[in-house]
Parts: C-alpha cells; sequence; structure tokens
C-alpha cells in the first residue's frame, strides 16, 4: 500500500474507532467544570511519559461563559491524553488507578520547567505580572510549548495579544496565520479546516445551529502562531474556537460528540504529536 493509500486507511480506522459511541461516548468522562481541586505539578514528575500541564493564571478582566484558567480543566486533558494514548504509541503519564496524570502550574513553579507542553483557556481574561512575563518567556525560549484556546471576540484577542507581546515582543516573534496546508495540520490527520467548536451550554441553547458565541465578531476561526528563531512554534491560538470542550464533554451528548469530537480530536492530536516532535 503506498504511502498516501495507507494514511487514509488508517485515518478511516480511527476516525471510524471515535465514532462508535458504543465505545469512546460511553467511556467518556462526566463532570462538573471546575468540580475538582487542582493538582499542582511535583518538584520531580512521576515519569518521563507524556504529561499536559494546565496554566493557572490571574484574570483581570471577565467573559461570558468563562471561569478563567479553571474553563475547561480538568477533563479536556484527561480525554485528550487518553485518546491520544489510545490512538498512537505515545506513552501517557498515569496515576496508580490508571487516569491520565493532570498537572496545573504557575508560571512562578520551578515544575513549569519540567512540563514539556502546557494549556490554558479564556486566555481573553488573562494579565502577566513582570516575573511571570520573565518566566514564560524563558520556559518558551527553551522549548515550551503553550497552547491557548477557547477565547472569543475582538476584546478577548486584543487583551491576549497585547499580554503575549509582553513576553515575545512582535518585532521580533510577530503572530502568524497557520496555512491549512502547515505540516502541522498533517501529522496523523489531515485537517482540512479548523473546526468551531461552542461550549456545550451555549450548543444547548441554540440546538446547535450557531457556533458562534459572540455572534459576528466571533464568526471567523483564527489558528495562529508565534514561532521562535529556528521556525518552531512555540505558543499556538485557536480564537473563535473552544477546541477543548470537544474533549472535555465528549461523555455528555451523543448528537454533541458526533458533531464536534472527531474533528477536535483530530486537530488535538496532530497538535500534541507535533509539540512533541519539533
Amino acid at each position: 500500500m503506498e504511502p498516501a493509500r495507507l494514511v487514509r486507511h488508517v485515518a478511516a480506522v480511527v476516525a471510524t474507532a471515535i465514532l462508535a459511541v458504543g465505545g469512546a461516548y460511553a467511556q467518556g468522562y462526566r463532570f462538573r467544570e471546575g468540580s475538582l481541586p487542582a493538582r499542582y505539578a511535583p518538584e520531580h514528575m512521576p515519569d518521563s511519559a507524556f504529561v499536559v500541564c494546565r496554566l493557572a493564571y490571574r484574570s483581570v478582566r471577565s467573559e461570558p461563559m468563562g471561569i478563567g484558567w479553571q474553563t475547561d480543566y480538568p477533563f479536556a486533558e484527561i480525554n485528550l491524553t487518553t485518546r491520544l494514548s489510545e490512538l498512537t504509541k505515545t506513552r501517557v503519564s498515569r496515576r496508580n488507578n490508571g487516569e491520565p496524570n493532570h498537572f496545573v502550574v504557575r508560571l512562578t513553579d520551578d515544575a513549569l520547567f519540567n512540563c514539556p507542553m502546557t494549556v490554558a483557556s479564556d486566555v481573553g481574561t488573562i494579565g502577566f505580572r513582570p516575573d511571570e512575563i520573565d518566566r514564560l518567556r524563558a520556559y518558551l525560549l527553551k522549548g515550551g510549548f503553550l497552547w491557548v484556546d477557547d477565547f472569543w471576540g475582538t476584546l478577548a484577542w486584543q487583551q491576549w495579544s497585547s499580554e503575549i507581546a509582553k513576553v515575545l515582543p512582535p518585532s521580533e516573534y510577530p503572530i502568524v496565520d497557520i496555512d491549512l496546508d502547515d505540516p502541522l495540520l498533517k501529522t496523523m490527520f489531515d485537517v482540512k479546516q479548523i473546526p468551531q467548536i461552542t461550549n456545550i451550554q451555549f450548543w444547548r441553547g441554540v440546538d446547535g445551529r450557531s457556533t458562534s458565541e459572540r455572534g459576528a465578531d466571533s464568526a471567523d476561526v483564527h489558528l495562529r502562531a508565534i514561532r521562535d528563531g529556528r521556525g518552531r512554534i512555540v505558543v499556538l491560538m485557536t480564537h473563535n474556537t473552544d477546541v477543548a470542550d470537544s474533549w472535555e464533554r465528549e461523555g455528555e451528548d451523543p448528537a454533541f460528540f458526533q458533531q464536534f469530537s472527531p474533528n477536535g480530536y483530530a486537530l488535538g492530536i496532530d497538535v500534541l504529536l507535533h509539540a512533541m516532535t519539533h
């Protein structure tokens, strides 16, 4: 089988597995957002396997339907790393009960530099302190990777872009749009469109008819990045979409799962594999 056909065959098998509601959907975790206490990253990681760390930050403003850094925590990470371990050969860090490890980390924690990948949601509310700016810059330029997600509209973008500019000045580290033919989007799955995924409460309120949480102000989805001097992506931004909800809420509603989760997982696994290999 030629490489292109092999990739299509594997992708079809994986997509079928994800869409098996009796399997993936039934096994998804159910939760109440913010219902679990934060598990802060230890001084030394329990093993050398892959783990995602949630960035705990200070909110300086509020956004509708957001709860600051706790938005999408922790079941987005739990479900995504579960699927990563099922769909790839990646060794995922686990607790004694078999649940994937998920840690919270502050920018002032030394454990930050043990996190191969960090994620943050609702970053349209974020505000960095001077010492946090220096720490995040050091983390990113030493090999760290940050994915920010679930922030909507012009005001949220302005807040986030002004704060990250303090960390990585745009004159040297500009924010750029990622083209659909970028290798990032072909790591395992061939992602042909960045999905607009809404949170499940909004989706239920509009009966799935609309996915833009801020109306015309968030109609267009953006996949953007900041690269270091070698071209490596150090910050990935999914704006006007809530990709993490497609993982976090996979076990709550089969219709929501079928509409959003396969595309959300395809993008998520591509990003994770790209971050681990670049």
